[in-house]
């Protein structure tokens, strides 16, 4: 296992070079100008020219990679084009928000959807089931931006329970975090159903349920064990999806996080953020998505003498 372990740490590294090499070409290639947005339109051309320079912008793509690579790789993101403050000190600040929203939705998205997806396998074609399945199609086919707005309408203007923007206390996370999470809990939802009719349907749990062992203690311990194996890696692949639409939620509910404050670095074309909020988002899924590998080899025994 401690093997596997370091080589998933290890794959961490070109993956995190291609997607800065990616992002960095895209900005490369965008259309605009960070010193004009910096200096504004009216700055004489001079200026503009000078602060380019400054900037290192006139540089080749390679060289301008390179000397961005060269920094990352001690630590050192840059200095935002706005606040003049270093970008890693900045991000930081920012990186809490991001990741409380972001374990709070997936919690949300677990613990909701797999309690109705068992509910839904346990009481096939019921009523229970009915509803389940609804819910599932409609969290599916809403998209984060929307869910968001009917969320602050209904439970903020119109029922007063949840303020609709800040982030200072549990309260604040609440709305948020469903709207965040609505959508992966209905994925979660579906698979959790399809795996528990599956492991329901399996000669071991007709033998466990022949022997007299109670109801509750057959889908606890024997059915609900083994169908967490596809839920848990679904899991960790809609980490991904929750911290890319935090940048949307964040916007939505003005939660002070690194998603929002992408979005204000693409309008002002501050290259040195967007870059930075690439990297560590892309980071903290490759850390997830780790931490989710060693969780499954816990719980099924045969991933983790695999490597063992």
């Amino acid at each position: 296992m401690l093997k596997y372990i370091l080589r998933r740490v290890l794959m961490m590294i070109p993956t995190l070079f291609g997607v800065s090499f990616i992002i960095f070409g895209l900005l490369y290639l965008t259309p605009g100008d960070a010193a004009t947005s910096k200096l504004g339109q009216t700055a004489p051309k001079e200026a503009i020219e000078a602060y380019r320079e400054e900037l290192g912008l006139n540089d080749p793509f390679l060289v301008q990679y390179g000397r961005y690579i060269s920094g990352a790789v001690r630590g050192d993101l840059g200095v935002s084009y706005i606040s003049n403050r270093p970008v890693f000190k900045e991000l930081m600040g920012m990186y809490p928000a991001t990741i409380k929203l972001t374990l709070f939705s997936l919690a949300v998205a677990v613990v909701f959807g797999m309690l109705f997806g068992v509910l839904s396998a346990l009481y096939k074609y019921s009523w229970i089931d009915r509803i389940s399945m609804v819910l599932g199609m409609v969290g599916l086919s809403m998209p984060i931006f929307w869910s968001g707005i009917l969320f602050i309408l209904l439970f903020s203007v119109k029922l007063g329970w949840f303020p609709s923007s800040g982030f200072t206390s549990l309260k604040h996370l609440v709305l948020p975090g469903f709207a965040l999470g609505f959508q992966s809990m209905a994925v979660i939802m579906r698979q959790t159903r399809g795996s528990m009719l599956e492991v329901m349907s399996q000669d071991y749990i007709r033998t466990a349920d022949a022997k007299g062992l109670r109801r509750s203690y057959i889908i606890v311990v024997h059915a609900l064990k083994n169908a967490m194996i596809p839920v848990v890696t679904t899991a960790g692949l809609l980490m991904g999806s929750l911290l890319g639409g935090s940048v949307l939620t964040e916007t939505i509910f003005s939660i002070p996080g690194i998603g929002r404050y992408m979005v204000q670095s693409i309008t002002t074309r501050d290259y040195p953020m967007i870059l930075g909020g690439v990297l560590m988002i892309a980071f903290t899924y490759s850390v997830i998505n780790l931490a989710v590998d060693i969780l499954y080899g816990f719980i099924d025994p045969k991933v983790r003498t695999q490597y063992e």
